[in-house]
């Protein structure tokens, strides 16, 4: 606590406030660099430590008490909550553990081939489903919970190391690049399309040039993002494999309950004493059916992937399938509201008192100043992009505050213009799993309570380094190919 504290008060009373910013702004900074490293060393639970940090910023009238909360009203927080219900109604109905059963029967062979079985089917939902959060927390979350169930990894507890921690580990660091993969897997790249184009950077064919390089020298049908985001796809469970291994694998030495080849004979006598699914087991099927047909058609029908949560949460508890104790019940929910919040609050009025493009702008202006030629910019500015997405709680947020600002610089230094408006985007993906605050999918994973904060951190940051690697060295060799540059 007395370090956590500490980092903060060195920040606020030993660091030059620079001239172009206020004392209300750096006084913020100094909290939040205080509340990120309690969340870091967790003095407290991560809820509790997230109220003193908020408190102490309305107490200090730094903030007022609508700004602190104003994220309260945040849609993807909402539909971070609701996900929650949906993972719960799985559970409660009995339609969680026979689709787990199902996985184990097809990939269940091993706990690796279960993992690419989850990536697998990541990568083919995405481009119809552009809400990752909406992913882990209404279809992938439920699923690897059920698995977990099945080989006796709890959560919480010593037994999440079995199973459930390296499924929930390896979806997590995978899901950005299955976000990478395609324009419509996640909001932020459209969001990053639009902010090209006011810059003057027109990407034709904006889906196909995300999926496929432009320029008259480009193969067609070629995915710019392809070769780079399939490559992070295949290495990431086999690098969690070896360095977040599993306590449960395919040994004949393992224990009767946990030897893979008894396994999937368990899986077969499962679904046959299930039977049938039942009443509440198809109405949590169809509910979630049709959430996600309106998370594909919502953006045509004007209908918001929250909105869509919302009303297959009213569906489960008007048929009874959940009851609102069920909901009230669920602190994981409430308390991922809460510290959730907090942070997406604090880092969008950071935004917005000018800290973040303050520290933006002094990198563009030092690298244009040292006159380095733009393949160097572009590697340097990207990694900078990355790396100041600890300051904030939210994808869409980091690239409404800095996108364009980044490309900006970009341009002036030459750096050919759809490559780095594509790089940032890619990026933009990246980044959503360095923290387990940085984007809604890492707080739902967290939340699962299948994590410890410490391993969120650092292998977030050991994958931010393999992604970083991918990007640049098969991304950049590939792009080259394509004629981006």
């Amino acid at each position: 606590m007395l370090a956590s504290i500490g980092l903060g008060l060195a920040v606020r009373f030993l660091v030059p406030i620079p001239p172009e910013i206020s004392l209300q702004a750096w006084t913020l900074l100094s909290i939040f660099v205080s509340t990120i490293a309690g969340l870091v060393l967790e003095p407290l639970p991560v809820g509790a430590w997230a109220f003193l940090g908020v408190t102490t910023a309305v107490a200090t009238k730094t903030l007022t008490f609508a700004q602190a909360f104003t994220a309260f009203t945040n849609d993807v927080i909402w539909l971070i909550v609701v996900s929650f219900f949906f993972a719960k109604g799985f559970e409660k109905t009995g339609l969680g553990q026979r689709v787990a059963t199902i996985f184990v029967k097809f990939f269940g062979k091993s706990t690796l081939g279960l993992a690419y079985g989850l990536s697998a089917a990541e990568a083919v939902i995405a481009p119809a489903m552009p809400s990752t959060t909406a992913r882990a927390g209404g279809i992938f979350m439920p699923i690897i919970a059920s698995l977990s169930q099945q080989a006796d990894s709890k959560p919480n507890t010593p037994s999440r190391r079995k199973l459930g921690a390296f499924l929930v580990m390896n979806q997590l660091q995978g899901s950005t690049c299955s976000s990478a993969l395609f324009l419509t897997a996640a909001a932020q790249n459209l969001l990053c399309m639009k902010l090209a184009a006011e810059l003057g950077v027109v990407v034709p064919s904006a889906w196909t040039t995300w999926f496929k390089a432009s320029g008259g020298v480009a193969l067609a049908g070629a995915a710019a993002a392809s070769l780079p985001a399939l490559t992070g796809l295949l290495l990431t469970p086999l690098i969690m494999y070896k360095l977040f291994p599993p306590s449960v694998k395919d040994t004949p030495e393992a224990p009767k309950c946990l030897n893979f080849v008894i396994l999937l004979q368990l899986a077969q006598e499962q679904l046959t004493r299930m039977g049938p699914m039942s009443t509440n087991e198809r109405i949590m099927l169809a509910t979630m059916g049709a959430a996600v047909c309106l998370w594909v058609a919502g953006d045509m029908l004007g209908i918001s992937a929250v909105v869509t949560a919302m009303l297959g949460l009213c569906a489960l508890l008007s048929t009874g399938v959940l009851t609102w104790r069920d909901c009230i019940g669920h602190p994981a929910a409430w308390d991922t509201l809460f510290w959730f919040a907090v942070l997406v609050g604090m880092s969008g009025q950071l935004a917005s008192f000018g800290i973040i493009s303050h520290f933006a702008g002094a990198v563009g202006e030092r690298l244009v100043a040292a006159n380095l030629s733009w393949p160097v910019v572009f590697g340097l500015l990207n990694a900078a992009y990355f790396a100041l997405h600890y300051m904030f709680a939210s994808q869409t947020a980091h690239v409404g505050a800095l996108y364009a600002a980044f490309l900006g610089m970009m341009q002036v230094a030459g750096v050919p213009a759809v490559l780095g408006a594509l790089s940032l985007g890619f990026m933009s993906n990246l980044f959503g799993s360095i923290t387990h605050f940085g984007s809604g999918q890492a707080a739902v994973y967290y939340g699962a309570g299948y994590l410890e904060l410490k391993e969120v951190f650092s292998y977030g940051a050991l994958m931010a380094v393999v992604n970083l690697l991918i990007f640049g060295v098969v991304g950049g060799a590939w792009w080259k190919v394509l004629g981006l540059y």
